[in-house]
């Protein structure tokens, strides 16, 4: 007996989560630990469950993810963006609300590489005349 599984994946910054969607009572897992105990920090927590409540879904679909890289704020919004497109998988007929929500648009927001001569990306030496 084949359980019906949605797909999502999402990306922000150097974070990117795999998303699974499964039919459930709205249980939230990543990394196989329960999502308050993973951020630890209710606004991180609040982010990630928003297309589920945009879309009245939050009881409807138990979400696994595993996720790696970056720091809990971009774990965070990968998970949101690949339960977003898991969503879409699950019916079509929500994109123009996640759409509507930004939901879907992936954050081209990346960290700036660090120049030679510089002791960051944009941060100079001290100068002095003599």
């Amino acid at each position: 007996m084949a359980q019906v599984q949605f797909y999502g994946t999402g990306r922000r910054k150097n974070a990117i989560a795999r998303v699974r969607l499964v039919p459930g009572e709205g249980q939230v897992v990543v990394n196989g630990q329960p999502l308050d105990e993973y951020f630890g920090q209710k606004i991180l927590e609040i982010q990630v469950r928003q297309p589920l409540e945009a879309t009245n879904n939050s009881g409807r679909f138990d979400v696994l993810a595993r996720v790696e890289g970056g720091g809990t704020t971009g774990q965070a919004g990968a998970i949101r963006m690949g339960i977003a497109r898991a969503l879409l998988q699950a019916d079509t007929e929500l994109r123009p609300v996640l759409k509507r929500n930004g939901f879907l648009t992936r954050d081209p927001r990346m960290k700036e590489r660090r120049k030679y001569g510089l002791k960051k990306a944009r941060k100079a030496p001290q100068f002095s005349k003599r």
